[in-house]
């Protein structure tokens, strides 16, 4: 999909996110633009800074420096109230973060009720129909215990789905998953490219990134080095950094 004919949706200049009173720099200066009905995938070695980006899209990390720009508000600015942006964006992390003590059914209807002030019936008939979406249509009942961790992951997307958001955030979404339970979230994800939902996605998944992605960042050393087209990046890159680590991980 031609990502130029498309808003932008997301707008990031010059971001920077400094820990430990400025020694780690996390992100030096990192710019970029998310297209309405895009799918970026960020990649890169362990430390570079893509979870940082990924955080500081929806301020879980605030920045130290730089502006978020969603939907043509600057979002770091302190007067905008950042929770109504937040629940615009579905976040999706490597832990399931379900709530323990509540249901399948409950943990995906408590937010819409309260935040969106649904009716209990209206979101319980949204549930229901993302789950079965999922193929979790009989798990409605059951507790996150119960559940294998690619059951618990495929429920965390569509607990963010209730929310009707606008952009999904994914976090290394399949990192703390067996590799047999790996497929079962990327098909999820993959059909939700399908039908359109604007995506950025940090992950190890070269396959994933390679087949979904309409364009892939590589980020090291808390800036983006490169970034393309899955064809570009994977099969012409550049950058000497991106060469070596793909190199190591393809």
């Amino acid at each position: 999909m031609s990502a130029d004919n498309k808003h932008v949706m997301i707008k990031v200049e010059n971001l920077q996110k400094h820990f430990n009173d400025g020694e780690l720099k996390a992100l030096n200066g990192v710019n970029a633009q998310i297209h309405q009905g895009e799918v970026v995938v960020v990649i890169g070695p362990s430390g570079s800074g893509k979870s940082t980006f990924l955080r500081c899209l929806n301020l879980l990390e605030v920045p130290t420096a730089g502006t978020v720009t969603f939907e043509n508000v600057d979002i770091t600015d302190k007067k905008v109230n950042i929770n109504i942006h937040r629940q615009k964006m579905g976040m999706v992390f490597q832990q399931f973060n379900l709530f323990p003590h509540m249901t399948v059914l409950k943990n995906m209807t408590v937010a819409p009720t309260t935040l969106l002030k649904k009716s209990k019936e209206e979101a319980e008939k949204k549930a229901r129909e993302l789950l079965k979406r999922v193929n979790l249509a009989d798990r409605a009942d059951a507790y996150p215990h119960q559940l294998s961790g690619g059951q618990q992951q495929r429920i965390a997307i569509v607990r963010a789905l209730c929310m009707d958001p606008q952009v999904m955030l994914f976090d290394e979404p399949t990192s703390a998953l067996d590799p047999e339970m790996v497929g079962e979230v990327l098909d999820v994800m993959k059909g939700l490219a399908q039908e359109g939902m604007t995506m950025v996605v940090v992950t190890h998944e070269m396959g994933f990134a390679r087949e979904v992605a309409d364009r892939v960042i590589f980020m090291d050393g808390g800036v983006i080095v490169e970034e393309g087209t899955p064809d570009e990046i994977f099969n012409h890159p550049t950058q000497q950094r991106t060469k070596d680590f793909l190199n190591k991980v393809l």
